[in-house]
């Protein structure tokens, strides 16, 4: 098994999208059209805080983690937040998730961030399996108000 992490670029929107529609299909939502184009827009500029990791399993793009550096009020450095983490189910099992993880921690510590984090639905058992062995769950609850439509239906999640 041969795998590789790396940056996304340009001639990589085709594989993203796929394995996109694959993560918004596995979310259960349905994004508009324009936001996934906005998406991949601000994964390619190098001035946007969005970027994209992209696992190449055996020669074929198997995974993606979308994050954003961010700074914080608590910490001296910034901070990355993992937004999107997906890996298709066919390369699922192989080591893909956690390598990507791997390879962002080594990114955050290579940068001087001071954290790396991220969210998933508390049902998501298979993933929390894997998250569990990085670290526990902290005692905060997210909160959510949107502004803005986001998926086809118009109607915010």
């Amino acid at each position: 098994m041969a795998l590789t992490i790396r940056a996304a670029a340009d001639g990589d929107e085709a594989d993203w999208r796929r394995l996109w529609a694959g993560y918004v299909a596995f979310s259960g939502t349905d994004l508009a059209e324009d936001i996934i184009d906005l998406t991949w827009s601000h994964l390619i500029d190098p001035s946007a805080p969005l970027f994209a990791w992209l696992a190449i399993l055996d020669g074929k793009t198997v995974g993606f983690a979308i994050c954003q550096e961010q700074l914080a009020t608590f910490f001296r450095q910034p901070v990355c937040y993992i937004e999107d983490l997906y890996v298709d189910p066919t390369a699922r099992g192989r080591g893909v998730a956690r390598a990507m993880i791997d390879h962002l921690i080594a990114h955050c510590q290579d940068m001087g961030w001071d954290r790396l984090y991220w969210y998933t639905e508390a049902d998501n058992a298979t993933a929390r399996r894997l998250y569990d062995r990085y670290s526990g769950t902290d005692e905060h609850v997210r909160y959510k108000v949107n502004f803005g439509t986001f998926l086809k239906s118009g109607n915010p999640a």
